[in-house]
């Protein structure tokens, strides 16, 4: 056994104390060979680009500090390529990754669209407030697909489980006999179009998509401004409406709200169910990390997932991100107690980019203005009566609370004086302390901007 095998073999055997779950260590861990060590980078391989996409942006840290663990150096590098086939033989498909599939068939993920995530499961789904309606309708379309919730649009800011939510329903409804699903990006769709019409191969790209029971696409917003594209969707649409297939769809913002896409489109995606997926607030947080923290051997004290819960915010990704990071430093230092000053340590990058995510003035006045059914033009705008004043004074007030600008910045944004804004965060200061109602108003305008109450002390 040469040193690289031996080191790799050291490093699976670390990492098989720390991924818990038998199914994902065989899936993901066990197909990885090792190919040789140069220059300081341990070269591993795989058997498709698949596999290297998906390790590199999930399980690169993890492996690294498993091979530091085994006692590479701290400096080593790591690096997937791809096991390109010899002449007379093929590249292993991902296992059962399918893309169009049913129980009697296992189509390669090639011949239509990506594979659906093995881990986006309704089981692997953490609800809470925030996503529980978007879970529930996911759930009903999977048991009635084309009959409940068809078609199904779910919106929400990016990484906080749209896919999640969508993919579920793919791989609850391939485990139905004779039922297929196809999963596409967007962008993908594009791509294979341009693809078809330029070797004239248009006719077996429609069948490709027409022909599923179910269809999912993610990203339906980057369709926006491609006349022909849409074009090509509307009539895939159409088809597979009318042949009462389920047609499941996630975009980044609402129907009404999407740029460059024809109205006889949107009015085709509203159809359906239309249902939001925002930020899960803190409770929803500790429960997702106590969730993947269980699918590991490590422990981690409960101070340390809620500094994580109350800090990492943005969204679940980068929730699920700090908790990689914080596992693999534990089970690198186990006779290390962690403490508040490691892990802001540890995660300040992390921790910096949370807090440069800065939600700006025009963000703010934009949540106020549909909260109170007003224009954006009354932000700015001279008039005084209650009915604008006050809606104004909560969105200065938003803006100094959830931004770093100064007050001559915010001031700026809203067209008013330094002393105006001044004015209008005291105000709603003082009447904070003592309405209800407004507090309410104002704890909900903050979690539609995806950030949690404690930030603004009420």
């Amino acid at each position: 056994m040469n040193n690289e095998q031996a080191l790799w073999q050291q490093a699976m055997e670390h990492l098989k104390s720390v991924i818990k779950s038998k199914d994902l260590f065989e899936r993901w861990i066990e197909i990885i060979k090792p190919q040789k060590i140069k220059d300081n980078c341990f070269v591993l391989t795989v058997d498709n680009d698949f596999y290297q996409d998906w390790l590199e942006k999930n399980y690169k840290s993890l492996i690294l500090s498993a091979l530091q663990a085994a006692g590479a150096p701290q400096e080593m590098k790591l690096r997937f390529d791809v096991l390109r086939p010899t002449e007379g033989s093929t590249a292993q498909e991902p296992l059962d990754v399918p893309v169009v599939a049913t129980k009697k068939t296992r189509l390669k993920s090639n011949m239509l669209a990506s594979p659906l995530n093995p881990i986006f499961t309704f089981e692997n789904f953490v609800t809470g407030p925030a996503n529980n309606f978007a879970h529930a309708a996911a759930l009903g379309a999977s048991q009635a697909p084309g009959r409940a919730y068809n078609p199904l649009l779910i919106h929400g800011q990016t990484g906080i489980g749209k896919t999640h939510l969508m993919q579920a329903v793919g791989h609850s409804i391939i485990q139905k006999p004779g039922m297929s699903v196809c999963y596409v990006s967007s962008e993908t769709f594009l791509n294979e179009y341009i693809d078809a019409l330029q070797k004239r191969t248009i006719v077996d790209f429609r069948n490709r998509y027409r022909r599923a029971d179910v269809l999912l696409v993610d990203d339906i917003q980057f369709l926006g401004g491609k006349d022909s594209i849409q074009e090509e969707f509307f009539h895939t649409f159409n088809a597979l409406f009318d042949a009462h297939k389920q047609i499941i769809m996630t975009s980044d913002v609402a129907p009404q709200k999407l740029k460059g896409l024809e109205p006889r489109l949107v009015s085709r995606f509203e159809w359906g169910m239309v249902t939001e997926i925002e930020s899960p607030d803190f409770e929803t947080r500790l429960a997702i990390l106590r969730y993947k923290l269980s699918l590991t051997s490590v422990k981690l004290p409960a101070d340390v997932l809620t500094f994580l819960a109350e800090n990492i915010k943005s969204n679940v990704r980068s929730l699920e991100g700090a908790l990689k990071r914080t596992i693999a430093f534990a089970d690198l230092n186990r006779s290390m107690t962690l403490t508040t000053e490691i892990l802001r340590s540890l995660l300040k990058d992390q921790l910096n980019n949370e807090r440069q995510k800065d939600i700006t003035p025009d963000e703010i006045q934009r949540i106020v203005v549909d909260y109170f059914d007003l224009r954006m033009a009354d932000m700015s705008s001279k008039k005084r009566t209650r009915m604008l004043a006050a809606p104004r004074q909560i969105a200065m007030f938003l803006c100094r609370k959830l931004t770093m600008l100064s007050l001559p910045e915010i001031a700026q944004s809203f067209g008013k004086t330094h002393a105006t804004v001044v004015h209008a965060c005291k105000t709603i200061q003082d009447r904070l302390q003592i309405e209800s109602d407004l507090r309410d108003s104002v704890k909900q305008l903050v979690h539609l901007l995806g950030r949690d109450a404690s930030c603004i002390n009420l």
